[in-house]
């Protein structure tokens, strides 16, 4: 069965960085579209990167060039590099997979596969 598991999340004073990386068993990360989510407490779960089957990305506003999405494909992982972390990023941050190709970008519910999360705390 298909496995995502995150490691990487930590806490880190405002301005720093975190890399978060998600290894997928049973899965193959260029078969579909893969992505980031996060979480707060009593909010919705957020889409924030994407990476396409293609290596084409995208990102949600409010992270745009401070965090990047990258694969690696021979390690079968992708990896959320997060820069100049801000509180509002503190979160839950969740790896998703699609079952399709054609199954990509925002929306919780085009992924099939979740990982079980890990946190990010970012204090002032």
């Amino acid at each position: 069965q298909v496995q995502l598991v995150e490691s990487g999340g930590g806490s880190v004073q405002v301005g720093g960085s975190l890399r978060l990386s998600c290894i997928a068993s049973e899965y193959s990360v260029t078969s579909g579209c893969m992505a980031w989510f996060r979480q707060a407490p009593g909010k919705e779960r957020e889409g924030v990167a994407y990476i396409w089957p293609g290596g084409g990305t995208d990102y949600v506003d409010s992270v745009y060039r401070r965090f990047t999405i990258s694969r690696d494909n021979a390690k079968n992982t992708v990896n959320l590099e997060m820069n100049r972390l801000k509180p509002e990023d503190t979160a839950m941050y969740y790896c998703a997979a699609s079952a399709s190709k054609s199954l990509c970008g925002d929306g919780p519910g085009r992924y099939s596969y979740w990982g079980q999360g890990t946190q990010v705390t970012v204090s002032s």
